[in-house]
């Protein structure tokens, strides 16, 4: 943002709003604006959200998902069957599973894929911590939700391996045919994933 007529407090507040995701230049000016002119007091109470969330929320000691505990409230829930352990991408993962499915199990949040051509290692998603966890006796079934893309098969072929000497199942969710979906508009990933995951009828 380089428009001179700008003052820098302003510049600096849509350069912030472009970080983003989806956010561009013309997005993040209009997001200021309606901050700084219409609703000063939906400004600051964005801001003090903001700083509270960075002060107070951070990764569960047993699972990696966000909290504002040590331990957040999947892993402390007594309920959960911890014989089963569902490893997702993210946070957001998690919160979209634990509202469609029916799944009394606990978690593991990876926080990204392995990547190594951008020095995204095993231990940078915290597979250390999951190869502990297995290696306690309590895990029998590992499900694996990463994402179908390259490094999400690829870190779920890695965690296959993790797994292997300490006698875990290891299960993956299929990825396939959407509902309501035809097998015409769908790419050709999508239907090889869904032929493979094929079921009993």
């Amino acid at each position: 943002m380089n428009n001179p007529l700008y003052p820098k407090a302003l510049k600096n507040l849509v350069d912030s709003l472009r970080i983003l995701p989806g956010v561009g230049q013309k997005t993040a000016l209009r997001m200021a604006l309606y901050l700084l002119e219409r609703n000063p007091s939906g400004a600051q109470k964005l801001s003090a959200a903001i700083g509270s969330a960075m002060a107070d929320i951070h990764k569960c000691t047993q699972c990696r998902n966000l909290t504002d505990k040590e331990i957040c409230l999947v892993c402390s829930d007594p309920t959960r069957d911890e014989s089963l352990l569902c490893v997702v991408e993210n946070p957001a993962d998690v919160f979209a599973l634990s509202q469609s499915v029916e799944y009394k199990g606990l978690y593991f949040v990876l926080m990204g894929n392995l990547s190594p051509l951008d020095g995204v290692g095993p231990e940078d998603v915290g597979l250390d911590l999951l190869e502990s966890r297995l290696a306690k006796g309590i895990i029998k079934e590992l499900i694996l939700a990463t994402n179908p893309t390259v490094e999400g098969e690829a870190t779920a072929f890695y965690i296959d391996e993790i797994a292997k000497p300490y006698n875990v199942r290891v299960t993956r969710i299929a990825h396939g045919v959407p509902m309501g979906g035809e097998l015409e508009y769908l790419d050709s990933n999508t239907l090889s994933h869904a032929f493979r995951a094929r079921q009993q009828f």
